[in-house]
């Protein structure tokens, strides 16, 4: 099932043993446009920080209501690395804490999620050593991470050859894989709502520097893709696949 993203800011976390606080952000990897992180803003429980929740935490996302489980403790979530939310996450950071809760890493295989295709996370496999220490004794390479936020990224953008084809609005997830099936474009104005269905495969590249997104199709092309409705939904005959809750 197809999840719209900015729906979910907002809805509150429910670890084992109580609430952890809400949704404020998604981090998503710009190569293999896949979620790779719930942000949330913890409130009072831990004041002045945000935890980043991976989805390996989560087994479901509810048919209905605003809470979202996690399969962790609070005490084992206090205890995860600290980020700063406002500077990129490192490939040391990350590494870090996939170590802190035993998780395999993302980036090691050839699927979405290292050697699946889905955040699955099997009960019978052995606990994760991480990468092997090089024999000469030098530190390996890290890869950039490749993160960006989704509320940054809305608002940005739609550079189509030398032409502005509109601006990014919203992003549609799949909620098994967490890969972004879409992304919602506004080809009209701040003011007047004309909403299309544009693929990450379309994109070549995002410009921090610019807040824009470069495209390898025409403005006519983006025009002319299926539209969607005030919520997201593909509202043209030829889409019939079922996009929100």
């Amino acid at each position: 099932m197809l999840r719209n993203i900015k729906q979910l800011y907002g809805d509150k976390l429910g670890a084992y043993d109580g609430e952890i606080g809400h949704v404020t952000d998604f981090y998503f990897d710009d190569k293999h446009w896949t979620i790779r992180y719930v942000v949330a803003d913890t409130g009072s429980w831990i004041p002045g920080r945000s935890v980043l929740i991976s989805p390996h935490a989560f087994d479901r996302f509810p048919q209905s209501g605003k809470v979202l489980p996690v399969n962790l403790t609070r005490k084992l979530i206090e205890d995860s690395p600290a980020t700063e939310t406002h500077k990129p996450v490192s490939r040391q950071y990350e590494e870090e804490y996939y170590r802190h809760y035993n998780w395999p890493f993302y980036w090691q295989g050839n699927e979405v999620w290292g050697m699946s295709g889905f955040p699955i996370l099997s009960k019978k496999s052995k606990p994760f050593q991480g990468e092997p220490s090089p024999k000469n004794g030098a530190k390996p390479e890290r890869p950039d991470s490749h993160l960006r936020s989704t509320r940054d990224v809305i608002g940005y953008q739609i550079q189509a050859g030398d032409e502005i084809a509109g601006f990014v609005t919203d992003f549609m997830m799949d909620d098994k894989s967490w890969k972004i099936c879409h992304l919602i474009v506004n080809t009209g104005n701040r003011f007047s709502e004309n909403k299309v269905l544009l693929s990450p495969g379309q994109v070549d590249r995002i410009s921090w520097d610019e807040s824009k997104l470069y495209v390898n199709v025409t403005k006519e092309a983006i025009l002319g893709m299926p539209a969607s409705d005030s919520a997201g939904r593909a509202s043209s005959d030829a889409d019939k696949t079922p996009l929100l809750l």
